[in-house]
């Protein structure tokens, strides 16, 4: 029973021991020559001017649904276009229902303002 996992654990041990060799190798042979811009703190090209806890808008939030919204939909559309023949009315439904529960997902972030940009 047990021996069923020794090529797992080999495949484990062999993928640790390259990693960590890999790791020391950058450790070792790569340069480090640290300078006051290497070691400052980097936030899209300017100085961080806020505490990392700051509160963000709700619109960051919202946008966020939108985005998992229409990419759930796209993902889900086209596999589906592709069987419709094959699955028939219960996968057209299906997929009608599941269209429904995102429509209701998009008009939520609508009412909320998530389309309106400032």
């Amino acid at each position: 029973m047990l021996s069923n996992y020794i090529p797992v654990l080999i495949f484990v041990a062999i993928a640790a021991i390259m990693g960590l060799a890999m790791m020391s190798a950058g450790r070792i042979i790569g340069p480090s020559k640290p300078d006051k811009e290497k070691l400052s703190p980097y936030e899209c090209g300017f100085e961080a001017f806020e505490d990392s806890r700051m509160k963000f808008d709700v619109r960051y939030y919202l946008v966020a649904i939108l985005f998992i919204i229409f990419d759930l939909e796209i993902a889900f559309l086209f596999p589906w276009a592709i069987v419709l023949d094959s699955i028939g009315l219960f996968g057209f439904f299906a997929m009608m229902i599941f269209l429904g529960v995102l429509v209701v997902g998009f008009i939520y972030e609508w009412m909320k303002g998530a389309l309106e940009w400032e």
